[in-house]
C-alpha cells in the first residue's frame, strides 16, 4: 500500500535526508512558500490549500505511489497532520517533523514553555478569545493574517476597556515572533496599545504575559461578590440553577437581567470556554458587573447593556438561557429567546412569584418545549442557632426539541 510522507520544514531548505524521500514520491503537497524547494523536480505539486481538495488529490495520487506533504515544522503540532490522520489513518503516515514555531519562538525569547498555555487562532473563528487568553500567566498563541497580533491586542484593548480594567491593561505585555527561521524574522515587544498600533506578517507567534487573574473553585458566596442591597441569587439556588442548565463546555450562554452577573460568573470558572453574554439594563448593576469580572478575571462574560428583549437582536445565538429578571417582559423574552435557542438547548427561569411561574410554564409549553419546574425552599442556621428562612423560588427548565 503506498504511504503518506509528512515532512516538517525548518527554515529556507530541505535538508539532505530529505531529498531521497522527495524523490521516490509520486506526487507533493505543497504551500505556495514551499513550491519554490521543489522546483526543481518533475513531480507535480498539489496545493495544500484548500484542504478538502488537497485530501481528494492525495487519495487519487496514492493510486500512483508514495505522496509526500511538506508542512512547517511540526506537522501534528496545530498542522495538517491532524487532517491527514483523519482522512487516511495514523498507519498510512510517516511523520517527520523539524522544529515546531512554538519551538523557535521560546528559543528567540528565551524562555521554558512547559507551563505555556497554547492557544491557536490560525484558520478559526476567534469568538470568545479575550476570554480564553486572560485567563492565563502567560500565552502563547498561533495567529494568522485575519487573526493577526495587532487584532489580537485591539480585541483585548475592547474588552478590558469595556470593563473598566486599567490595572490589567497597563500590566499586560505581547512578544511576537514574526516569519521565524525565514530571512526576514522579526522580534516585537510591546503595551497592548503599541502591539494594536502595529502591522505585521501571516507567519506570527504572539506570546502574552499578565499577573495571575484569581480563579476561585466552584462555589463563590454571596459576600464576595458585589451586589446592591442583597440583590443576588442565593448560593444554594445559584448552584440548582447551573445544574439544571447542564451547560456546554463551549458555545453561547445567555444571562438576561444579569444582576450582579453571579451565575455567569459561576459558569465562567466551570466553563472556560462558553461565551457568555450578560444583559442588564441598571447602570448600578452594570457597575457591579464589571467589578465582579475584574475581581474574578471572568473574561469570556461579555456585559450587555440595555432591556431585553430589544438588547437580544444583535448577540450570537445561544445554547443556554437563564432568565433571571424580566422586568415584566417575560413572555416577549421567553419568545425572542425560543427563536434564537439552538434545538436541544436548555432555557432556565427562576420564578419568585407565583404569577412569573404560571406565565413561564405557559409560554415555554405554548413554545412546544419539553418542561419540567422544581420549587426550592431554603433555610440557613446562623451562629447562633437562628434559623432564616428565604422566600420558596421555582426552577423552570424548557429543552427545546
Amino acid at each position: 500500500m503506498s504511504r503518506i510522507e509528512l515532512i516538517g520544514v525548518s527554515g529556507t531548505a530541505l535538508a539532505a535526508e530529505q531529498w531521497p524521500l522527495l524523490r521516490r514520491c509520486t506526487a507533493i503537497v505543497a504551500s505556495r512558500r514551499h513550491r519554490l524547494l521543489v522546483a526543481d523536480l518533475p513531480h507535480p505539486v498539489i496545493d495544500i490549500a484548500p484542504v478538502e481538495a488537497m485530501l481528494s488529490q492525495v487519495e487519487t495520487a496514492l493510486a500512483e505511489g508514495d505522496v509526500a506533504v511538506l508542512a512547517s515544522g511540526d506537522p501534528l503540532f496545530y498542522g495538517i497532520g491532524r487532517s491527514l490522520i483523519g482522512r487516511f489513518g495514523p498507519e498510512r503516515l510517516t511523520v517527520r517533523p523539524a522544529l515546531s514555531a512554538l519551538q523557535l519562538a521560546c528559543a528567540r525569547f528565551r524562555i521554558p514553555w512547559d507551563d505555556l498555555a497554547l492557544l491557536s487562532c490560525h484558520g478559526r473563528v476567534a469568538d470568545n478569545l479575550p476570554g480564553r487568553i486572560l485567563r492565563y500567566p502567560r500565552s502563547m498563541l498561533f495567529t494568522d493574517g485575519r487573526n493577526s497580533p495587532d487584532w489580537v491586542a485591539a480585541e483585548l484593548l475592547a474588552v478590558l476597556a469595556a470593563c473598566e480594567d486599567s490595572g490589567r491593561i497597563g500590566a499586560i505585555r505581547i512578544r511576537v515572533a514574526e516569519n521565524l527561521g525565514l530571512g526576514d524574522e522579526r522580534l516585537t515587544s510591546g503595551s497592548l496599545a503599541e502591539i494594536a498600533a502595529r502591522s505585521f506578517g501571516p507567519l506570527n507567534m504572539m506570546l502574552i504575559e499578565q499577573p495571575p487573574c484569581p480563579l476561585p473553585p466552584f462555589g463563590l458566596v454571596e459576600a464576595e461578590i458585589v451586589h446592591s442591597r442583597g440583590l443576588i441569587t442565593k448560593d444554594e439556588v445559584r448552584a440548582a440553577t447551573l445544574h439544571r442548565l447542564r451547560l456546554p463546555a463551549t458555545g453561547v450562554l445567555w444571562d438576561i437581567g444579569g444582576g450582579s452577573g453571579s451565575i455567569s460568573l459561576e459558569a465562567s470558572r466551570l466553563c472556560p470556554d462558553l461565551a457568555i453574554r450578560v444583559v442588564e439594563k441598571k447602570e448600578e448593576e452594570q457597575a457591579n458587573i464589571r467589578a465582579n469580572i475584574r475581581r474574578f478575571g471572568a473574561y469570556s462574560i461579555r456585559l450587555v447593556g440595555g432591556e431585553a428583549p430589544e438588547a437580544l437582536a444583535g448577540l450570537p445565538a445561544p445554547d443556554r438561557v437563564f432568565i433571571g429578571g424580566s422586568g415584566q417582559r417575560l413572555e416577549a423574552i421567553v419568545e425572542a429567546a425560543a427563536v434564537r435557542l439552538a434545538d436541544g438547548g436548555r432555557m432556565v427561569i427562576n420564578a419568585v412569584l407565583e404569577r412569573t411561574e404560571t406565565a413561564a410554564l405557559a409560554c415555554l409549553e405554548r413554545l412546544g418545549m419539553r418542561v419540567s419546574a422544581s420549587t426550592l425552599a431554603v433555610s440557613r442556621r446562623l451562629p447562633g442557632g437562628e434559623v432564616r428562612a428565604f422566600n420558596p423560588i421555582t426552577l423552570i427548565t424548557g429543552e427545546k426539541r
